[in-house]
């Protein structure tokens, strides 16, 4: 049976379908999912357009009540939601669940953020005018989510953007869908007015870019690769009018592990941040930069460690890494490997095809050394479970190293010392930079972003993300107590 899209308040069939395959076993169907049309797609931006004025008046506990009883919803069943999320995407059960858990998260994060929204009252320079600075929101908003994070993307795009009053046209990445169907039904079930959430799966260059493309759309978030970034940039800039555009894009996370650090720290943050998640994370760290004192023991460790990792299916007990998402992301990944190997770095672990119970797209994960900072495989992203060492001489260098990209999301530090953590947190060009943990791995609460090439526009998450989903009014009043005093020339 084909799942709807869900537009204007109503469940609507479509003609044409996708179906959702189980990377740990491509017999597996997950089900088969509505691809809307062009022509649906523009019907529910109409509705969003349509319920825009009544939502973005709705009272604050109308809202708070929504986004909470969703996130109540999604952690009660965060278990069942956890294992659809895995079986259709191929990340670990323990992950799926974890992915689940924040989304639910954040919806109560944003409910508290509708009781908690604020402005200001300030004195004007000129007597007797009172200024206030309020927040409002944009209008319609179209999200555009990938498929590596199919329930906890969606989520910090859909929660502030209802939070803060817009209305909303979610378009999910048409490799997984089942898990931004099953969000959204708790959406709808939580009560949110017609028009006011809509859901259309289906491809990008067609729905995706109905939302480009309409007049009646304020606003686009997305988040995917950097050439469909860049094109959706130019778009909504050249746009008549104008949209708001809020972009995540790739990364070529550096880890600098130094002399003084401490190995076993060094290799699991190396280890989670290169390969769990099967590597599909853009906060991956798939550059290691060591110097020179720890190199050759930092690489027979993460030889050792990488033996005793489990790859099988996502959803069996014991499974460190599940499957690649599916076979053009496979292909795309062996084709970096054999890159590296023509590039003259060493492969010495990984990278081979693997066989399990089931037919899926198993891939052992890939460590490669002697690799310099030029090599195609050290600056092209390669969202898989690939990862390369690049030896530095020292801090300096290794600094140098790590910012020497066209990228800028997560940077990581593995040292004892205070002098450098403290000297790489400053001068590290990324958005976030961690110390002695994993690249890859943020809070709910807090800005989520990158520079460079990773990320256009405002901060996802937490309280910064009211300024992609909201508009500043400044407003004078003029109180009466006093003497009218016209403005002269030469006044703004």
């Amino acid at each position: 049976m084909m799942t709807k899209n869900y537009i204007a308040g109503e469940w609507i069939s479509a003609t044409e379908a996708s179906a959702n395959i189980n990377p740990s076993n491509t017999n597996d169907v997950v089900g088969e999912y509505a691809r809307a049309s062009a022509a649906e797609a523009e019907r529910a931006i109409a509705a969003a357009y349509d319920a825009f004025p009544a939502w973005s008046r709705s009272s604050i506990q109308q809202r708070h009540d929504i986004l909470k009883a969703v996130g109540d919803e999604i952690l009660a069943r965060k278990e069942e939601l956890g294992r659809l999320l895995s079986r259709e995407e191929g990340k670990t059960l323990p992950e799926g669940i974890g992915e689940v858990t924040r989304a639910g998260q954040i919806f109560l994060f944003f409910s508290g953020e509708c009781l908690r929204m604020a402005g200001e009252k300030v004195p004007s320079v000129r007597p007797f005018i009172d200024v206030e600075i309020t927040r409002e929101p944009v209008g319609v908003v179209g999200l555009i989510t990938p498929w590596n994070f199919p329930i906890a993307i969606p989520a910090w795009k859909i929660a502030p953007a209802l939070a803060y009053g817009n209305t909303v046209v979610f378009k999910p990445a048409d490799l997984v869908p089942g898990s931004a169907h099953a969000l959204s039904e708790i959406i709808i079930r939580a009560g949110v007015p017609a028009g006011v959430f809509n859901l259309v799966m289906g491809r990008g260059s067609v729905v995706g870019e109905a939302m480009l493309k309409s007049p009646k759309v304020s606003a686009i978030s997305f988040t995917g690769s950097v050439p469909t970034g860049r094109k959706v940039a130019q778009t909504c800039i050249t746009a008549e009018p104008m949209k708001k555009v809020q972009l995540e894009m790739g990364g070529k996370n550096p880890m600098v592990v130094l002399d003084d650090a401490d190995l076993k720290v060094a290799v699991e943050c190396a280890v989670n941040s290169a390969f769990f998640s099967t590597g599909q994370r853009c906060t991956a760290s798939s550059r290691l930069i060591v110097t020179e004192g720890i190199h050759d023991r930092f690489v027979a460790a993460m030889q050792e460690r990488m033996q005793g990792l489990v790859i099988d299916d996502a959803l069996k007990a014991g499974t460190h890494i599940g499957p690649v998402v599916d076979q053009s992301q496979l292909d795309q990944d062996l084709k970096y490997i054999r890159i590296g190997q023509e590039e003259g770095a060493k492969l010495v672990a990984g990278g081979e095809l693997l066989k399990r119970d089931a037919p899926g797209f198993y891939l052992a994960p890939a460590l490669f050394t002697e690799v310099s900072n030029q090599m195609r495989v050290a600056r092209e992203e390669i969202f898989g479970p690939v990862a390369t060492v690049t030896r530095a001489k020292d801090y300096d260098e290794a600094l140098e190293l790590a910012n020497d990209t066209p990228f800028g999301l997560s940077s990581g530090i593995c040292t004892t010392s205070l002098k450098y953590a403290s000297h790489f947190k400053r001068n590290a060009e990324a958005g976030m930079v961690m110390v002695n943990l994993p690249t890859a791995g943020v809070d709910y609460h807090v800005p989520f972003g990158g520079r460079k090439g990773s990320s256009y526009g405002p901060r996802e998450q937490g309280r910064y993300a009211e300024e992609f989903y909201t508009t500043v009014k400044t407003a004078y009043t003029f109180d009466g107590n006093g003497p009218y005093v016209p403005k002269t020339k030469g006044s703004e």
